[in-house]
C-alpha cells in the first residue's frame, strides 16, 4: 500500500482531476439534460467509483494475464492521455461515443466521460510512480468533487460561463499534455533499462 504522502496525494489528485475533467464535461451534461436524457448524480458517482477502483485493483492482474508490465502500460497510457489533451486543446473529437444505450447516467456520463479509457490508463500509469493509498484517496476525493459538480451543473455554468469552462478545459489540456510527456519519458527509460538487462 505504501505510506500516506501529502505531496503524492495532491499530485495524483491533480492528474485525475485533469483526466476526469468534470468541469469540462458540464456543457455535455447540460446538453444531455436539454435533450431530455436523465442524469442521476449519486448513481453516476457510485458506478464510476466502483468501476475505477475495481480496475485499479484488478487491472494489474489483467495485465499479468496478458504478460504486460506496468511500465509498458504506462507508456501506452501516455499516448491515450496525449490524445485526450489534443481533444481539449484543439477542440477535436478523437474518442467518439457510439454506444447503443440511451439513458445518459451510464452512457455517456459514467462511460466514457468519468470512467473511460483515459481514467483507466491514468490510474494504472500512476501505480508506476505513487503509493496505492495516495492514488485511492485522490480518486475518492475526485469522486466527491464529481458528485458536487453533477448536483450543481446549472449553477456552475452560470458562475463560470461558457468562456470560463472553455478556458479551464484548455488549461487542463496543456497540463495533461505535460503529464503524458512525463509519463512517457519516465516509463520509457525504465523499459529501455529492462531491455538492456535482458541482453
Amino acid at each position: 500500500m505504501g505510506s500516506l504522502n501529502f505531496q503524492e496525494l495532491i499530485s495524483a489528485f491533480i492528474v485525475l482531476f485533469a483526466v476526469i475533467d468534470i468541469i469540462g464535461a458540464v456543457p455535455i451534461i447540460l446538453d444531455l439534460k436539454q435533450k431530455g436524457r436523465s442524469v442521476n448524480a449519486i448513481q453516476a458517482t457510485l458506478v464510476a467509483s466502483a468501476l475505477l477502483l475495481g480496475f485499479f485493483f484488478a487491472g494489474d492482474m489483467m495485465l499479468k494475464l496478458f504478460q504486460v508490465d506496468i511500465a509498458s502500460f504506462a507508456v501506452a497510457g501516455a499516448f491515450v492521455i496525449f490524445l485526450m489533451s489534443l481533444e481539449m486543446i484543439l477542440d477535436i473529437e478523437i474518442f467518439k461515443n457510439t454506444g447503443p444505450i440511451k439513458e445518459a447516467t451510464l452512457v455517456p456520463l459514467v462511460f466514457p466521460l468519468l470512467a473511460g479509457a483515459g481514467a483507466f490508463t491514468t490510474l494504472l500509469s500512476l501505480r508506476a510512480e505513487y503509493a496505492t493509498i495516495n492514488i485511492v484517496l485522490a480518486l475518492l476525493l475526485n469522486m466527491v468533487w464529481v458528485y458536487i459538480v453533477l448536483k450543481m451543473t446549472d449553477r456552475i455554468e452560470r458562475l463560470l460561463g461558457k468562456g470560463g469552462i472553455y478556458i479551464i478545459r484548455k488549461f487542463f489540456g496543456i497540463i495533461l499534455l505535460a503529464i503524458s510527456a512525463r509519463l512517457f519519458t519516465a516509463n520509457l527509460t525504465s523499459l529501455i533499462d529492462q531491455f538492456q538487462h535482458m541482453k
